[in-house]
């Protein structure tokens, strides 16, 4: 969802969801538009603006609060949520057959968007209190911090895995029209990302939309930032998991 392929602005829906979960546990306050304004560090006029598109596009719903019907509760819809821990459900696939688990996390994650809003609630409480995992790997952040960056900067490393590991499915094309129509942004955008790439040392693509070089320093950080999210969301995984665990053996 192009909305939300951005740093700032996934960073507004993640702590809005570890609000709104914090607060029905009883460990956090009301969930309100200003309760996140305080907490994000987007501007308050940013963030009152986002949550409005959000809003208007039914990926937030403002309740009255229960106690004070004056008060408005910002919820997150399954849908968000379940875009917002896109990421996290293909690292704790990725983790779990890494480690030759069965799918137990994961399969939850992919059918139960409370499970998932849970998860993310545990992932916020850990970077509110010691910082975000992808600020220690700047070309990553680098992308993140650009509209659909991220998902350009998978493409490639994607593409990198399918012309080096034997049996890896065909990739598909980093032409510029191929990726700002994959992305829905324009191909001067993908020119200009891949451009900066280009002048950094970083990777290098072909005319005809192949990836022709990549950074091994480059590639080194993005692996070592994913073995973080492994690490970090498949711990966060087993607490929910037994959580949910728990919740159903006592309903039963």
């Amino acid at each position: 969802m192009k909305l939300l392929d951005q740093l700032s602005r996934y960073l507004v829906c993640y702590v809005m969801i570890h609000n709104y979960y914090a607060w029905r546990l009883g460990a956090g306050p009301v969930p309100t538009l200003s309760a996140l304004q305080r907490t994000v560090e987007a501007s308050p006029r940013q963030t009152a603006g986002f949550v409005a598109a959000l809003k208007a596009g039914r990926l937030v719903i403002a309740e009255p609060d229960p106690d004070d019907r004056r008060i408005k509760l910002l919820r997150p819809s399954p849908e968000m949520i379940n875009e917002i821990g896109r990421s996290v459900r293909t690292f704790v696939a990725a983790a779990e057959a890494l480690e030759g688990r069965a799918p137990t996390h994961s399969a939850l994650l992919e059918t139960n968007p409370e499970a998932l809003g849970d998860l993310l609630r545990r992932s916020a409480a850990y970077v509110l209190e010691h910082g975000t995992l992808i600020h220690p790997f700047p070309r990553v952040l680098h992308f993140a911090r650009r509209d659909c960056g991220y998902l350009l900067l998978c493409a490639v490393i994607c593409t990198h895995y399918a012309q080096t590991l034997p049996g890896t499915a065909p990739a598909l094309p980093l032409s510029y029209r191929a990726l700002a129509e994959r992305f829905q942004v324009s191909p001067a955008h993908i020119g200009n990302l891949v451009c900066e790439a280009e002048r950094e040392g970083w990777f290098s693509t072909g005319t005809r939309g192949q990836l022709t070089v990549i950074d091994a320093g480059f590639l080194d950080e993005f692996e070592r930032w994913a073995s973080w999210q492994m690490v970090h969301y498949l711990a966060l995984a087993d607490e929910t998991t037994a959580s949910f665990a728990g919740r159903q053996a006592a309903a039963g």
